[in-house]
């Protein structure tokens, strides 16, 4: 269970990574067709960077983040329930903001910002719950008596 506990963190932390690489792709790719001389508006819809960013920030990483506060009760790993909670808690604070943004633009720095402690948090508990293992491990094994 600490494993499943390990790997959900991480792919917490890889979503994140995602996010940012499909909102950079989405951006430049904007860029890229204003300087063609094309538009940018409601008509051209979303491009694949966009709706990866939607979907992936929308769905994806808060069901993982709600698996990992989920196996965190059963993973036994020190601080692991903290460390879940406070994944999940930053990924709800992540997709209000996301929607705040939308009226006040200037919230979308919170956006930005709250991805780096969403990057950082899981990674923190992952690496935790890998020297828990490790020490684990390390510990003779009792004889039965």
């Amino acid at each position: 269970m600490r494993s499943t506990y390990r790997v959900l963190a991480y792919l917490v932390a890889a979503g994140v990574l995602a996010q940012a690489a499909s909102v950079a792709y989405a951006w430049f790719t904007v860029i890229q067709q204003i300087d063609e001389g094309g538009v940018f508006d409601k008509n051209e819809g979303p491009n694949p960077g966009h709706l990866t960013h939607a979907i992936t920030g929308m769905a994806v990483i808060p069901l993982i983040a709600l698996a990992f506060l989920v196996v965190s009760f059963f993973a036994r790993v020190p601080g692991g329930v903290r460390w879940a909670g406070l994944t999940f808690g930053l990924t709800a604070l992540q997709v209000a903001l996301a929607f705040v943004a939308f009226s006040a633009p200037v919230v979308g720095t919170l956006h930005g910002l709250n991805a780096i402690a969403l990057l950082g948090v899981p990674l923190v508990a992952a690496h935790r719950a890998r020297r828990a293992g490790t020490a684990a491990a390390a510990q003779p094994v009792a004889a039965a008596a």
